[in-house]
């Protein structure tokens, strides 16, 4: 097979994958109807969803290909929200999945402009010790993706201020889980909020949650071999 041929199938095979990463998104609960969206890195571009097509209806030849110059291929329009797609894959070449949705209570706090606070050790799963909210600004215009790329400096998750969430990975599973750990987090921050305001951990215990999570590539893949001191598979013995 050339390498043209090779190309063309990796392209579809991730067409096929996106559409089922949305249809992933709705079974989930993490989104409704036709709101969010979602784009892959592409070769020297990127593909993005459609605008105002169901996911149930969606075929990966629907998928729209993009240039980073903001021009476009495919059959639709694509997401009204292509600016932020495009400016966060061109500004974060550590990720290559970008996904927008307006889970429940994540957007809860996101219409209260409120972060999301180290109040449990997960929140490090997004890359540092809040989960940020970022400006508000309309939707679909370069005001929102500028303050996205704000609230996403050196993280991997955001919240959007009175509209949704943001969460990269650097494949479309990556950032499927991370979108649900953070609307999980939300959740259990709004559930807790009604008790008083929870406790937050220091900065020096973030620290070290953030390093074993980079040490056991957290939410990311099986961690490596030795990466934890104390589980092993049965049968083998502890080195040294």
């Amino acid at each position: 097979m050339s390498k043209s041929a090779d190309s063309k199938t990796s392209e579809h095979t991730l067409r096929r994958d996106m559409v089922e990463t949305c249809r992933r998104m709705n079974a989930s609960g993490i989104n409704q109807g036709t709101s969010g969206n979602l784009s892959a890195r592409c070769g020297d571009g990127f593909l993005i969803t459609p605008s105002s097509l169901a996911y149930d209806a969606m075929k990966p030849h629907d998928i729209m290909r993009m240039a980073f110059d903001g021009s476009y291929e495919g059959e639709h329009r694509p997401s009204s929200e292509w600016r932020f797609h495009r400016d966060i894959l061109r500004a974060r070449s550590d990720v290559n999945v970008v996904l927008h949705c307006h889970s429940v209570y994540a957007t809860t706090l996101a219409c209260q402009h409120r972060m999301i606070p180290a109040f449990h050790y997960m929140v490090g799963v997004a890359g540092g010790t809040t989960i940020r909210c970022a400006r508000y600004a309309t939707f679909g215009t370069q005001a929102l993706s500028d303050a996205a790329l704000e609230a996403l400096d050196d993280r991997l998750a955001c919240l959007l201020g009175q509209h949704g969430q943001i969460a990269l990975g650097n494949s479309l599973g990556a950032a499927l889980w991370l979108a649900i750990e953070v609307e999980t987090l939300a959740r259990i921050y709004v559930q807790a909020l009604p008790l008083g305001t929870p406790p937050v951990l220091d900065d020096a215990e973030m620290a070290r949650v953030l390093d074993q999570m980079r040490r056991m590539s957290y939410g990311q893949m099986p961690e490596p071999e030795g990466s934890n001191d104390v589980a092993r598979p049965k049968g083998k013995q502890k080195a040294g």
